[in-house]
């Protein structure tokens, strides 16, 4: 589902009303009507609630005004205050204001401070109140009257649907600044906005429904600039097919995983595992010498080769490239536990320079390159994917954590296209980012796994999929929506607190299946999550 910027919002609107030639006002009254018929989903009985429409002087508030209109017979009281005066508003929000008070609507006028604190009773003791100020054409901060309003509006904790875009909020940006209103729901019209998929922007949004106001998807899709999209159960499905009732174990990819040391052995055998239960055909972990044993006694599934090791903490050798290099493999996956030094950092800087094959590198596998990053860089026909979470990737672009998350999508586009890589940042809201920018944010996941290894078990996952699609794009987001996932469900049996990274690794399983449930549902046009994200 593409996400689009405002800028972008505005050409989707003017190509439909000028090209294809859908009125501004059809498009205004569409999405009056999309926001009521979610409320009446949201809110039953919505019949018995009273509510209060509080409208800005534009299209946004047109959009409210409509809304009042279409409430009026479906609810107990419908009220309606303009913050501004009758005068200054125009346009299609003009003519819909007149046709409130041509069926007897009192439009209350919310000037000043004076005037707001006459009515904010009156609006504060609705059941419902839906914020139509401001849409994705506000710069922001709120000042004056407009900042008491949204902050009298969130102290009262009545609940609020926001039309399109919650007002205070810069529906471009991942920031909070100022007051912003905190909605319970958000109807967002003809597709999402940055602001409402991206943290901690999002966190005001409540839930989020897509409205389909009459902007084709064709026109949606073909909007020039930035490409920013949520990854969507629909768009997976074709990624995970039935498998051939004559495939074998080969069908399904030879992993390799270069992982581990002394004191970190399990983040290569959850990686190996994690691998195993995404659907890799062969995995072996290859590991310093003294790893091995260990390693080779946690599950009987994957396959142990003994690395070569030096000095007394055990890390690899010189010589482990070539043993590695002369494995069977159709992905290398290099990193977890794996420790740093220069022997690590001379191997995986090496391994990227003469790999065959695909690599997945993570964790230790990017610290190598901390004091050099500029080697990190795919060579031509290689495909590389990164898993860093901020502090790696802040390492990687000289930069700080902060910064990163200032603007992870920013970073996440420029490291992807600098260095011809394919990126997944982890986080809140992972995103995966391809060497031709576009950018993609997942909304699975939970905060129960901010807790040691699930890192290691994403690795796992990517390497597994990227063996069997051979589309490092598609195995990334595949990759981050089904970890995420199995996240969930994790969650959903044992809570945040008490998750581990195992939870997550037992739970893949059942994500694909309700991946593929999901796909059945869509095929027979009774997907239970509709356009909700």
């Amino acid at each position: 589902m593409r996400v689009l910027n405002a800028t972008q919002m505005r050409e989707a609107d003017r190509y439909t009303i000028d090209e294809i030639g859908i009125p501004s006002m059809v498009l205004m009254e569409n999405a009056g009507r999309q926001v009521v018929a979610a409320m009446e989903a949201w809110f039953k009985p919505l019949a018995e609630k009273r509510i209060a429409v509080i409208a800005g002087r534009g299209n946004n508030g047109g959009d409210g005004f409509v809304v009042a209109r279409t409430l009026l017979d479906r609810v107990l009281e419908v009220g309606v205050f303009l913050v501004g005066r009758v005068q200054d508003v125009s346009g299609d929000a003009r003519a819909n204001l007149e046709i409130l008070g041509r069926l007897g609507v009192s439009v209350v006028e919310v000037a000043d401070e004076q005037s707001w604190e006459l009515h904010s009773s009156e609006a504060l003791t609705a059941e419902v109140v839906v914020d139509a100020i401001f849409g994705t054409g506000f710069r922001g901060p709120l000042h004056g009257v407009l900042q008491t309003i949204v902050a009298d509006l969130n102290a009262s904790g009545l609940p609020v649907v926001a039309v399109d875009v919650p007002s205070g909020l810069v529906a471009d940006t991942q920031a909070v600044t100022g007051e912003v209103v905190q909605a319970t729901l958000t109807v967002t019209l003809a597709a999402p906005k940055p602001a409402q998929v991206l943290s901690p922007a999002c966190r005001q949004c409540g839930e989020l429904v897509v409205a389909d106001i009459g902007i084709p998807p064709s026109v949606i899709d073909a909007v020039d600039g930035p490409r920013l999209e949520i990854i969507t159960r629909d768009m997976l499905h074709g990624h995970v097919e039935p498998r051939d009732p004559e495939a074998h174990k080969g069908d399904f990819g030879r992993i390799l995983i270069v992982a581990g040391t002394r004191g970190k052995t399990g983040a290569a055998h959850m990686a190996a595992l994690a691998a195993l239960k995404s659907g890799a055909g062969l995995v072996t972990i290859a590991t310093p010498r003294s790893c091995q044993p260990m390693i080779a006694v946690m599950a009987p599934e994957y396959m142990t080769v003994a690395l070569p090791e030096e000095g007394e903490d055990g890390r690899l050798a010189p010589e482990a490239l070539d043993l590695v290099l002369a494995q069977p493999a159709d992905v290398i996956a290099v990193g977890p536990g794996l420790g740093t030094g220069d022997a690590i950092t001379a191997f995986v800087t090496a391994l990227l320079e003469q790999s065959g094959v695909p690599l997945v590198l993570d964790a230790d596998a990017l610290n190598a390159f901390a004091t050099d990053p500029l080697r990190l860089h795919a060579r031509d026909g290689l495909d590389v994917i990164v898993t860093p979470h901020p502090g790696e990737m802040a390492r990687l672009l000289g930069t700080t954590a902060d910064e990163v998350q200032a603007d992870r999508v920013a970073a996440a586009r420029g490291l992807a296209e600098q260095r011809d890589l394919h990126v997944i940042l982890k986080g809140h809201r992972t995103l995966v980012a391809a060497p031709d920018g576009a950018v993609a944010v997942n909304l699975t996941g939970n905060p129960g796994m901010a807790t040691g290894g699930t890192g290691d078990v994403l690795t796992g996952v990517v390497a597994a999929w990227l063996a069997q699609l051979l589309d490092p794009d598609a195995a990334c987001r595949l990759a981050v929506y089904v970890h995420g996932l199995a996240g969930d469900l994790a969650q959903a049996d044992c809570g945040e607190v008490a998750m581990i990274a195992t939870d997550v690794l037992d739970h893949l399983g059942d994500a694909v299946l309700e991946l593929q449930a999901g796909r059945r549902d869509t095929d027979t046009g009774d997907d239970p999550r509709g356009d909700l994200i």
